[in-house]
């Protein structure tokens, strides 16, 4: 337990004396005047704003986590899904890919107000945009995943007589999952701001609401308190996938303190 202690500390205190100088410029430059308080608000009014309405932002936080995570795990099975469907088959690559780079193509700002006028200004809208936008990264990841196991090994696992599943089960998935949970790791992230988009071109709730309620107002307490929180939901859930990265795949050199850059 010590050790994993050490281990943690000392994988945080970088980035956290990173965000301590920034701190420190945001409060020099707010305390000196340099910047007008309607751009760049002091620390402490941020701070009293996110007291102040601690209730209200912690409802719209919810909404916006919500729509994130199911989001993203809708994303998670349906890019699954399509990964194994291409890595599988031919056919399914030439019908399927084309579409699926088609649709990531796609300025999903340019859609949402499409997608919000067929869902409604809902939940389902802004679910759907975080679908869209994490949807890719899935696919790709998991398809270079599937496609990277070691042939030799699949001989191996036909010669003795395994059926397609046991194969997919036992040597494909696995090996695949370094892919894959880079893939999600980026998914989760990208899941945020769909459902951002989404709360931006029709809502009346979520933090991307708030953003555009200060916004309009000029409310720079509000905004850059609705700006650290959505960070929050970002950071927590992509260290939520990390956790399960570290479950998942605890053998692989990723997962490794000291895995050397170069051999000598």
């Amino acid at each position: 337990m010590g050790t994993r202690v050490v281990k943690l500390l000392d994988s945080l205190w970088r980035p956290a004396l990173l965000l301590g100088l920034i701190f420190v410029a945001w409060w020099i430059i707010t305390a000196a005047g340099w910047v007008q308080p309607y751009l760049v608000p002091t620390p402490k009014a941020v701070w009293d704003r996110i007291v102040q309405d601690w209730s209200s932002l912690m409802y719209h936080s919810y909404v916006t986590f919500y729509e994130t995570v199911v989001g993203f795990l809708l994303a998670s099975v349906l890019g699954l899904v399509t990964a194994v469907a291409i890595a599988y088959s031919r056919t399914m690559e030439r019908t399927l890919y084309p579409i699926v780079l088609f649709a990531q193509v796609i300025p999903k700002i340019a859609i949402a107000p499409l997608i919000v006028v067929w869902f409604s200004n809902g939940l389902a809208s802004k679910i759907i945009l975080a679908v869209l936008i994490a949807f890719f990264p899935v696919v790709v990841s998991g398809v270079a995943g599937l496609r990277s196991t070691d042939p030799e090994l699949l001989e191996l696992s036909s010669t003795m007589g395994a059926s397609r599943w046991q194969t997919f089960r036992k040597i494909r998935f696995p090996n695949a999952l370094p892919h894959l949970m880079a893939g999600l790791k980026v998914a989760v992230t990208l899941a945020v701001v769909g459902a951002v988009v989404g709360e931006f071109v029709g809502a009346s709730e979520g933090l991307g609401y708030e953003l555009m309620i200060a916004n309009g107002n000029l409310d720079s307490p509000l905004l850059f308190a609705a700006l650290i929180l959505m960070s929050l939901i970002g950071i927590l859930l992509f260290v939520a996938v990390e956790v399960l990265e570290a479950l998942l795949i605890p053998w692989h050199a990723s997962r490794r303190a000291a895995t050397p850059l170069t051999t000598s």
